[in-house]
């Protein structure tokens, strides 16, 4: 009988250290780690430059074209390479990506480094990011302008400073025709927003 109420007083014990680790360190530590934003935008770090023998580098590209069919727009770079294997994305250094919208305003899309895709149109912008036209300027780490969607995607440290106000967020879908944006956070942080009247 002593056997059977030790073995069931063991296994009380052993219950309430598990409750009370669960309460007092498992618990409050839930959600409190928030996911890395760079996993939730499944953004590709740009790397230096690989061997020569793996590329062909260039230096003051240019790149014209047209997208959705009558807008003019170019992409620049001071110095660009391309992987031997995969000549249609350019990796380029001091990037910078020129829009003419149809309302007469110029977009201009600057950053440290970035790749472009000459069969797509799409561009990925990485590092010290500048958006600025006459009137609304941006600053992030990261821009991804797809040319199948009517926004870019801008996203990680986002400053956006408008005539009607500035808002810091974690992520920001911004319509560069219409001005309109969606703001959203990565965890349950707050945007933080600034509202001219």
């Amino acid at each position: 009988m002593k056997k059977k109420q030790m073995k069931l007083q063991l296994v009380l014990i052993l219950v309430g250290a598990t409750l009370i680790f669960i309460t007092y360190f498992y618990y409050p530590n839930i959600g409190k780690y928030p996911k890395s934003p760079i996993k939730q935008t499944k953004q590709e770090n740009l790397e230096d430059k690989p061997t020569d023998s793996q590329t062909s580098t260039f230096e003051d590209v240019v790149y014209q074209g047209l997208y959705d069919l009558d807008k003019p727009f170019s992409v620049q770079s001071e110095k660009a390479y391309m992987l031997k294997n995969n000549p249609d994305i350019v990796y380029m250094t001091e990037m910078h990506v020129i829009l003419n919208l149809k309302d007469g305003r110029v977009i201009n899309i600057k950053s440290t480094k970035g790749k472009y895709d000459k069969v797509t149109h799409d561009c990925f912008f990485q590092g010290n990011v500048r958006v600025t036209d006459k009137e609304t300027k941006m600053f992030s780490d990261n821009l991804e302008l797809v040319s199948s969607k009517n926004f870019a995607k801008v996203y990680n440290n986002v400053r956006l400073n408008d005539p009607t106000g500035s808002i810091i967020a974690d992520q920001i879908d911004y319509n560069f025709e219409t001005k309109y944006f969606k703001v959203s956070m990565f965890d349950e942080k707050l945007v933080k927003m600034n509202v001219v009247e």
